[in-house]
């Protein structure tokens, strides 16, 4: 139906290419179109069938108000609304996804997700009181799947995104684990001697292991950033905040989660009222 109203072209979507998928969205429909790569960069330690399964994790999992919804289709769209170079990368990156029949380029599988602004761009262009907002969403987002068993695995911003009611929501999923499976930990002290410039590290790493007080050297380059950062999240670098929550997650303490701002819910009842 949109498509009979519109004229645009289906276009690469705009932010960083991603490692594992090749989106694309349709400029004046509020989705984006998700496509698993062949060929999965080196440095992403999965396949297909993997990011597969971790999407359909999401999708039958509390997603806690912060993890979009995903619908997961094979598609015909007009061949005459794609732009020349997404048609082309689509063949050159999922070329085991794309079948042309005709005027019609079929898509096997796609995963359709809303179109929000990716994280990292909406801070990019935030004036200070919007990045001191989007910054506080990124963490509460964080601290609200912890509370639902879920670990995001890779925190980058862009693969969160900004929702036109101002919420921060998480959408790329081919990293995501249950908290209770992994391992959170202190970095050790370094032994005596050692070159703490050497790109070598003293202590084994299991595949598992996350040092929280590492976000910071990747997440929180931005001077602006990083005092946002820690003014509402600073417990969020330490191991311990980590295991407290998945140690509540083990025990099945119930997590109240959410979706909406304080201001909107119910004040509680007048004592006595019941």
């Amino acid at each position: 139906h949109h498509l009979a109203h519109s004229r645009d072209r289906f276009i690469v979507a705009p932010g960083i290419r991603g490692l594992v998928m090749c989106v694309f969205t349709l400029p004046s429909y509020p989705y984006v179109f998700k496509v698993i790569k062949d060929r999965i960069a080196a440095s992403k330690d999965t396949d297909a069938a993997r990011v597969r399964q971790k999407y359909a994790l999401v999708k039958h999992h509390d997603r806690a108000g912060r993890m979009t919804d995903i619908l997961e289709y094979s598609v015909a769209f007009p061949r005459n609304r794609f732009a020349p170079e997404l048609l082309a990368e689509l063949k050159d990156v999922a070329a085991s996804q794309i079948e042309e029949d005709g005027e019609r380029v079929i898509v096997r599988h796609v995963y359709i997700e809303r179109r929000m602004t990716p994280l990292n761009m909406y801070i990019e262009s935030a004036d200070d009181a919007q990045r001191m907002h989007a910054v506080r969403e990124y963490g509460n987002a964080l601290r609200e799947l912890a509370a639902v068993n879920i670990f995001a695995g890779d925190l980058l911003f862009k693969n969160f995104g900004m929702t036109r009611y101002g919420r921060v929501v998480f959408y790329d999923y081919d990293e995501i684990e249950y908290l209770v499976d992994c391992v959170f930990r202190r970095i050790p002290p370094a032994p005596p001697g050692f070159d703490e410039m050497s790109g070598d590290v003293w202590y084994p790493v299991g595949p598992r292991d996350i040092f929280p007080e590492e976000f910071g050297t990747f997440l929180l380059t931005d001077p602006r950033v990083r005092e946002a950062f820690l003014a509402f999240h600073a417990d969020l670098l330490d191991a311990a905040w980590w295991r407290g929550v998945q140690q509540g997650c083990r025990d099945g303490e119930p997590a109240e989660v959410l979706s909406y701002a304080a201001e909107a819910r119910f004040p509680p009842p007048p004592a006595g009222a019941f």
